[in-house]
């Protein structure tokens, strides 16, 4: 891609090795044109979106058995777009979603790099309102809390965009603010089953990444 460095990372998920396309290293910075300034999104953080991380995968091996049986599936997040590569990969009904001005760019890449077909995505900003999204049976996103304040923009999501019975997955790398989601998703009327998991091979118990499954009415 103009202006970056990218290099291929390979991830074998249910007997399938997902080829992805991701920035080279963390310190690819290029917004000539000032959007991703203008999104929010700092120097620091630009190159996040583009990088395969724990949480993420976790997330992806998640959806491979995951029942999507007539669901329609949100991502938040996406980032390079693993885990709603998966689903399209299952035939699931999945919508991709993301703030990051390229991340439409790497999903879209991605999922010719796998030989799937294009997959729906959506620039989505979540404290910005996008009615035309609809609502969906099932909301996922992996390693999103990264300050407290990231749990209620969340919760705002849900309130917009998540059907009255509902599913909510979060794949977190343990960075200490998930007690601020089960509360904003308490509140909601979601009941919480909580999965300690392993982020590498190596890892010993206790594991510090878990998924955070959230449910809602006739899913409870």
């Amino acid at each position: 891609m103009p202006g970056y460095e990218t290099r291929q990372e390979h991830v074998a998920i249910g007997g399938h090795d997902y080829r992805l396309r991701v920035l080279a290293d963390r310190q690819q910075f290029w917004d000539p044109d000032g959007h991703g300034e203008r999104l929010g999104i700092s120097s620091a953080q630009w190159a996040l979106f583009g990088q395969l991380w724990p949480a993420g995968e976790l997330l992806a091996r998640a959806m491979q058995d995951f029942d999507i049986r007539g669901k329609r599936i949100l991502e938040l997040g996406c980032g390079i777009g693993l885990a709603s590569l998966v689903l399209q990969r299952r035939g699931a009904d999945v919508v991709a979603s993301d703030m990051h001005p390229l991340a439409e760019v790497f999903l879209a890449y991605n999922a010719a790099l796998n030989e799937l077909p294009a997959l729906h995505y959506r620039h989505l900003n979540w404290d910005e309102p996008l009615p035309e999204l609809g609502r969906f049976d099932l909301i996922i996103a992996s390693d999103v809390l990264y300050e407290s304040g990231h749990a209620a923009l969340l919760g705002g999501v849900v309130d917009r965009h998540a059907q009255p019975e509902a599913e909510v997955l979060v794949a977190d790398p343990g960075r200490g603010n998930s007690a601020h989601l089960n509360r904003q998703m308490g509140g909601r009327g979601f009941e919480l089953e909580e999965r300690r998991c392993a982020l590498h091979p190596d890892e010993a118990p206790p594991f510090r990444g878990r998924l955070l499954h959230y449910t809602r009415g006739g899913h409870a």
